[in-house]
């Protein structure tokens, strides 16, 4: 066990993990380059440390050193208590869930071992708003799909904020980027998958008259909010592939035509 040790200086350097946590383009550079990510709350807390990432530390509130006794006694992290507001100060808000940890990264898989045992992956071009990241995992985890692949450009699965989102299920997928983008695609289309592309475009195939949920391996493509799929994205797929709409809406949010989506190619399929 680490130990537990009360701080009531903002500026002690041991809290270097949890300063700035609204800063989003400060932590989006900080947290891959020191190697760690911030998980907040109870749950998410929990969940981080069953898949297997190892705990640097925790902040917590006093009130909840008892919750989390029985983690605070299997992890050699230590633990810093300190009042809410002195806490809010450190991280920029406050946190209500009264419990973070900052748990260390671990490498990403290549892209060709992570397809090597899947079925069904998920595909996402340029999706770089944490809080459609976080629920696209959520919907991932909870509907079948086996992996998630990112463009280069998406954005980090660990911020806070998708791991929030996500309730953890950022730790139950595994997924890994793209080196290149679209020609990482090649990759994945050499490994048997075929690339159904989502789009609201009138000329794409209706999900359910393509029957993706037949098909041997599916890497179903998301595109960014507003944006969708770049036109080099939609050229590089196979299908275009679209959800009926109803009452003269276009399109979906990008988490919630996911979860659609993500029902008609695995629906029938055996699930953990």
């Amino acid at each position: 066990m680490g130990d537990i040790v009360t701080v009531d200086d903002p500026a002690d350097p041991r809290l270097h993990d949890y300063t700035n946590l609204t800063d989003v383009e400060l932590r989006r550079r900080r947290e891959p380059a020191e190697g760690l990510f911030i998980a907040e709350g109870e749950k998410v807390i929990r969940r981080a440390g069953e898949a297997g990432y190892a705990m640097r530390s925790m902040l917590l509130s006093a009130k909840w050193v008892d919750t989390m006794r029985d983690v605070i006694e299997e992890a050699p992290a230590p633990v810093y208590v300190m009042d809410p507001v002195l806490a809010e100060r450190v991280t920029g808000y406050h946190v209500h869930r009264g419990a973070l940890a900052s748990m260390q990264r671990r490498p990403l898989p290549a892209t060709a071992d992570l397809l090597r045992t899947a079925r069904r992956v998920v595909v996402m071009e340029s999706v770089n708003d944490h809080t459609n990241i976080g629920a696209i995992f959520r919907s991932a985890a909870a509907l079948g799909m086996d992996a998630v692949l990112l463009s280069p450009d998406c954005a980090d699965p660990l911020y806070r904020r998708s791991v929030k989102v996500s309730m953890g299920a950022v730790f139950s997928v595994p997924y890994a980027r793209l080196d290149t983008w679209p020609a990482g695609l090649e990759t994945v289309r050499e490994e048997g998958f075929s690339l159904l592309a989502l789009t609201p475009d009138a000329r794409a195939e209706h999900l359910d008259e393509v029957a993706p949920h037949r098909m041997d391996r599916v890497a179903l493509m998301l595109g960014a909010e507003g944006d969708g799929l770049s036109r080099r994205a939609l050229a590089a797929s196979d299908t275009w592939v679209r959800i009926p709409m109803s009452h003269g809406v276009d399109s979906l949010n990008v988490g919630a035509a996911a979860a659609v989506a993500f029902y008609a190619v695995t629906v029938g399929r055996p699930t953990a």
